[in-house]
């Protein structure tokens, strides 16, 4: 089974692109990390709790509101716009509150993705679609036969969707978002370093309408199809070995890749 890893910033249309491959004619199961990360913070869980022993002594609007219909004794969801601002910016305090963060909610999101591989693996599925926002950041795409990003060449278009989307956001406070996730060509950089002719790296477009898009993620499947083909995947099912070696494989060479692309930018920042 193929994991093609999709990836992009906020507002770059990343959600749009998952939509559609998720949709006929392509009908690829989608794991999608956003959805996980809410899910590993629900109330009563270890990610909830030490989010709350965290980050509720210094803010005091953590968790909404209590809600008439609550039980008695109940705990109340976490206020995320609030969490947000607490982790989102460029100051070196929210970016260690951001690294707290991350370091409680990512290790869960983990383990419920490596479930759900497995489920859809067993299922006999050609391809999964990991949906990460910080692919690269977590670390994921290393298990990624390959890394779809979803970019847009102007960050401005970026802040103007965000907006858009989400009313309540200041222009200062979408700035942030999109910069809190990193610049989108640097994660287009990366996919082309993977390489293009054997669709590791695959960039997706997001300059125009939902037709261009549709256009640009046709033409992405076919490269994906014709680098791992549906018979590949059967012949995975049924020889758990040869699974096992080509995850192996792929797992040296995803990491061979990024001691490459770090030395790379070793050397550029050396030359700065």
């Amino acid at each position: 089974m193929l994991i093609i890893g999709l990836t992009g910033s906020i507002a770059t249309g990343k959600s749009t692109v998952s939509s559609l491959l998720s949709s006929p004619p392509y009908s690829l199961p989608i794991i999608d990390a956003d959805l996980l990360a809410r899910k590993v913070v629900e109330p009563g869980t270890k990610g909830y709790n030490a989010i709350v022993n965290y980050f509720g002594p210094s803010t005091p609007d953590l968790l909404l509101p209590p809600s008439p219909n609550d039980p008695p004794g109940s705990q109340r969801p976490l206020n995320r716009p609030a969490l947000g601002k607490r982790v989102f910016g460029d100051s070196e305090a929210l970016k260690r509150d951001r690294m707290v963060l991350n370091k409680i909610v990512h290790p869960a999101v983990r383990w419920e993705v490596y479930k759900a591989l497995m489920y859809y693996y067993v299922r006999g599925h050609w391809a999964v679609v990991l949906d990460v926002p910080l692919l690269f950041e977590s670390g994921m795409d290393l298990i990624c036969g390959t890394v779809i990003v979803v970019g847009v060449s102007d960050p401005a278009v970026q802040i103007a969707r965000l907006r858009a989307r989400d009313s309540h956001l200041s222009a200062e406070d979408a700035e942030n978002r999109v910069k809190s996730q990193g610049d989108v060509r640097s994660k287009v950089e990366k996919a082309e370093f993977r390489g293009t002719t054997d669709a590791r790296g695959v960039i997706v477009w997001n300059d125009g309408d939902r037709e261009d898009l549709q256009k640009e993620v046709l033409g992405a499947i076919k490269r994906i199809q014709g680098s791992s083909p549906q018979w590949w995947a059967w012949c995975l099912l049924f020889a758990p070995p040869l699974s096992v070696s080509v995850v192996a494989w792929n797992l040296l060479v995803n990491f061979s890749t990024r001691r490459r692309w770090q030395k790379k930018q070793e050397r550029e920042r050396a030359n700065l």
